[in-house]
């Protein structure tokens, strides 16, 4: 929007409002709250658009909130496919702005990655990847991929990563499950970088193998302890010895074979953090990075496409780095910087900038 020069106060001064969007019929904070809505509560577009047509307009849910006000004429006809037009446009921008978005910022050695699975308007499914520092919680530029098993999905992850200003030669170790095509891509690419495996995957891997709660009165879960005490003991032990030792004695165990050599196979995987040079490292993959993506209505469904699916992803990305974690604790949840943003963990307080200030909505 053009700016002139006072010559009397040397202020510039527009001539039109910074509230008017060129082209649109809703005004600018129109567009933020849209975008907001959507992106906050994690509801559908559907959802985000009868909301806001009901404030504006008066009418519809409004009805419902004010019941003894007579019944007004439908004036806002706010539709989905426009909250989407303006949400697509926000994620443009951010797919335009990833080389260098986050130049500069405080980079941990440790990182965390993890995929979702989506499932499109048209019923194809496809997987979000992310790329989490285990230090400071910042997540670089997601990509969406057709699924986890090509090396070509992770190292578009790493390269997209590499363009927003991730140091690939810092990474020292990275946690995540066991994809196969992730630890090839590390091997071949990054190979200095050591792989934790993610132990709550282990134990979704573990619990499949063992044996089923016994009916009430009979000995069945007295073997089930013994081996859930056993896999403890490999997965949490303090050293790599005490790990052996119970994994020895997992062996022994006349129900503990299979359970043995899947541990076996996976077992420095699982203790990489033990290393003097991983301390610290995190054992859990990122899980808790997709909670309010997993709680949305509209989690894949309102995108009809791969591309408009991965910059809805990009918005997000955005919308969590600036985002603080809140301040209480909850009952089964502690986060680790109560009250701050990822940015600012990063070094980069945003202050009073908001993510739809960074999208330029």
């Amino acid at each position: 929007m053009q700016r002139h020069l006072c010559h009397d106060c040397s202020k510039t001064y527009a001539e039109k409002s910074p509230l008017l969007v060129p082209g649109s019929w809703y005004a600018r904070d129109v567009h933020r709250c849209a975008i907001d809505l959507w992106q906050h509560t994690g509801t559908s577009l559907r959802k985000a658009a009868e909301w806001l047509r009901s404030i504006l307009g008066k009418q519809e849910r409004w009805q419902k909130w004010h019941p003894l006000e007579e019944e007004r004429e439908k004036t806002c006809h706010l539709a989905a496919s426009t909250v989407h037009r303006w949400l697509d446009k926000a994620g443009a921008e951010a797919q335009e702005s990833v080389e260098g978005q986050l130049e500069g910022l405080a980079q941990g050695k440790q990182l965390g990655t993890d995929g979702l699975w989506a499932r499109l308007r048209g019923g194809e499914e496809r997987v979000v990847l992310m790329l989490v520092d285990s230090v400071s919680g910042l997540i670089w530029p997601p990509v969406v991929a057709a699924g986890e098993q090509g090396r070509e999905s992770w190292a578009r992850l790493f390269e997209r990563a590499a363009e927003a200003g991730l140091s690939l030669g810092a990474i020292e170790a990275v946690t995540s499950d066991g994809a196969n095509a992730l630890r090839g891509y590390l091997q071949e690419v990054l190979s200095w970088v050591h792989q934790q495996r993610c132990v709550w995957h282990l134990w979704q891997n573990l619990g499949k193998k063992l044996p089923s709660p016994a009916p009430e009165g009979e000995d069945g879960d007295q073997v089930r302890g013994e081996l859930v005490a056993l896999i403890h003991g490999v997965l949490d032990a303090e050293s790599y010895k005490e790990a052996e030792t119970c994994l020895a004695a997992l062996k022994a165990h006349q129900s503990g074979e299979e359970i043995w050599k899947f541990l076996n196979v996976h077992l420095d995987a699982a203790l990489m953090h033990l290393l003097d040079c991983h301390r610290g490292l995190i054992r859990v993959s990122p899980e808790w990075c997709w909670r309010d993506f997993r709680q949305r209505l509209s989690r894949g469904r309102n995108h009809g496409s791969d591309e408009r699916q991965e910059r809805a992803a990009l918005v997000w990305a955005i919308y969590r780095n600036f985002t603080p974690a809140q301040r209480r604790s909850e009952h089964k949840r502690h986060y680790r910087h109560p009250g701050q943003s990822a940015l600012e963990v990063a070094g980069h307080p945003p202050e009073k900038v908001s993510y739809l200030d960074a999208l330029g909505v």
